[in-house]
């Protein structure tokens, strides 16, 4: 028996030992495991941080290009480069000049399709943990992109309001750099993208006095097929809605975008420094004037043509030859008597002083107690491409570039279109005694609006040409570009329905206006700033280059 026991016991022995040793291999693995994990947890926090640190550079090089293109349109001289240490990580960067810039379409981004003076950047950011010896390197190539503002079928600094009352059709792209609000009384259908670097709201803006309409607006989607704002519960598909961003991803595909997709303002880098009125003000001490651009203009009553760059009066020519004229008329929304000079355009094709470059000038004294205005007569027909840039109100009588269209542009403290049927004489007239007859406009168009506040709406995009006459069931043709970057300074009196009716508008885009060789002379341009491609290396400090 003792024997049996001592032999037992040795076994229970040796059994102990090796339980004991499996734990102690256990245990073993599990520190060399947990070490493992926490060796690799602490890798990729260097990683992430040293990625995070790159990123910081990339930021920082684009915040700066960005920036001197939308205050000076020209990128920061000289380019950014810095190394800076934070803690215990440090970031390099610097950034490539890609070359000089170039003519091309966009093909990325919510503005693709358009043409643009396109220069690009590549910014080099590198990222490191001071203890590590590997980092990361990030790369992003940035373009900066001058887009000629007529290329929008609708452009506005500040708020966009549309809601025509008939049925409306309006073709190509429209953005706002504030808000819209759209709606309609009948049926409104926008043919292309819609962006705002606000927000999109269907109805009335707040305080434009005005009811909402339920009727339908529809818009494109990208492939070309109308999707209408209403939902099928009779509300509308807007900013409001708590899904917005995805809402209206699926409904439009991105053609409808605002500030909550990423869309931010498009700057206007031609206005060296002021407010953009600037274009339309004269040329004394603003080097952004149209008239320092002009080769012809006519300032004070008298006109001056540019004979290889001395001013030359020609007001008596011009007079002689029945190009310059005086007249006056009676504008029912301003309420006042229109002192107007009349710029016979037919007459002054065939005159020796039509501008050579293209742009005509135009700025009268004003006066507070009447309207000192610019009127286009007989302007079917222009002898080559035209730009006509003035402080004052314009009118156009009648048909206007209807005959072998040029690029045409009419830039102005405020736009009124009178039809073929107009009659001074009638002018002060009840509304029915001025009866319109179709007329049509071929001209890219800037100018001056109203402002809704209180109870008084602006009249919005669809009288941003104003009317004076009863333009019932009849046709205003418009073929163009509608840029609206400023409140009239000298026409302000509120719009209203009592001094005409609205005609039926037939307004789009002109689709040779995405051709830079059809522009009009003198386009502004307006800045925006994409970031296209982008990669991650992870790479040594020595591989890097960027630290000694």
């Amino acid at each position: 028996m003792l024997n049996k026991t001592n032999n037992e016991s040795g076994i229970v022995l040796l059994v102990c030992l090796s339980i004991l040793f499996m734990l102690s291999l256990i245990g073993i693995a599990s520190i060399t495991t947990s070490n493992n994990d926490m060796q690799i947890a602490d890798n990729e926090s260097r990683a992430t941080g040293a990625f995070y640190a790159a990123e910081s550079g990339l930021e920082k090089a684009a915040a700066s290009i960005t920036t001197s293109f939308q205050t000076t349109g020209e990128a920061p001289d000289p380019l950014p480069s810095d190394s800076t240490t934070e803690m215990h990580y440090t970031y390099v960067y610097d950034v490539a000049d890609n070359g000089p810039a170039q003519n091309t379409q966009l093909d990325a981004g919510a503005y693709k399709g358009l043409y643009g003076l396109v220069k690009t950047f590549t910014i080099n950011s590198f990222g490191v943990d001071n203890s590590s010896a590997t980092g990361v390197e990030l790369k992003m190539e940035l373009a900066d992109a001058l887009i000629p503002v007529f290329q929008f079928a609708v452009f506005y600094e500040y708020d966009l309001e549309i809601a025509p009352g008939p049925d409306m059709t309006l073709g190509g792209r429209v953005h706002a750099n504030k808000d819209i609000y759209v709606q309609a009384g009948s049926d409104l259908y926008i043919d292309s993208y819609m962006t705002a670097a606000g927000l999109i709201n269907h109805g009335r803006k707040s305080g434009s006095g005005m009811g909402t309409s339920s009727n339908d607006v529809w818009i494109r989607d990208s492939d070309g097929n109308y999707q209408t704002m209403k939902n099928a519960d009779n509300t509308f598909l807007d900013s409001d809605d708590p899904d917005w961003v995805n809402e209206s991803l699926a409904r439009w595909d991105g053609t409808v975008e605002d500030g909550s997709h990423g869309i931010t303002e498009l700057y206007m880098p031609v206005v060296t420094d002021g407010p953009v009125t600037n274009l339309i003000d004269r040329g004394d001490g603003n080097p952004d004037s149209f008239e320092n651009q002009a080769g012809l203009k006519i300032v004070d009553g008298n006109a001056y043509y540019d004979a290889a760059g001395t001013w030359v009066n020609v007001t008596g020519n011009l007079i002689a030859e029945g190009v310059l004229s005086t007249d006056s008329f009676y504008d029912a929304r301003e309420g006042k008597t229109v002192y107007s000079i009349d710029l016979n355009i037919d007459r002054l094709n065939s005159s020796a002083y039509f501008p050579s470059n293209g742009i005509l000038y135009s700025s009268q004294p004003h006066n507070d107690s009447y309207v000192s205005a610019l009127r286009l007569v007989d302007g079917e027909q222009l002898n080559s491409a035209l730009t006509i840039a003035t402080d004052n109100p314009l009118y156009t009588v009648g048909d206007y570039n209807t005959v072998n269209k040029k690029p045409a542009a009419l830039m102005t403290d405020a736009l009124t279109i009178l039809s073929n049927n107009w009659d001074d004489a009638n002018s002060g007239g009840s509304r029915d005694d001025r009866m319109a007859s179709e007329t049509q406009v071929n001209a890219s168009y800037m100018t001056g609006n109203t402002e809704s506040t209180g109870n008084n709406y602006s009249g919005g995009f669809e009288n941003l040409p104003r009317f004076l006459e009863n333009w019932k069931n009849v046709n205003f043709t418009w073929r163009g570009s509608a840029v609206d970057l400023w409140y009239a300074r000298q026409s302000d009196g509120e719009w209203s329905g009592s001094y005409y009716k609205p005609p039926n508008r037939d307004w789009a885009f002109d689709p040779d206006l995405l051709d830079p060789a059809n522009l009009p002379p003198g386009t502004p341009q307006v800045n925006v700033v994409q970031r296209l491609n982008w990669s991650q290396k992870i790479k040594s400090i020595a591989d890097a280059g960027y630290l000694d």
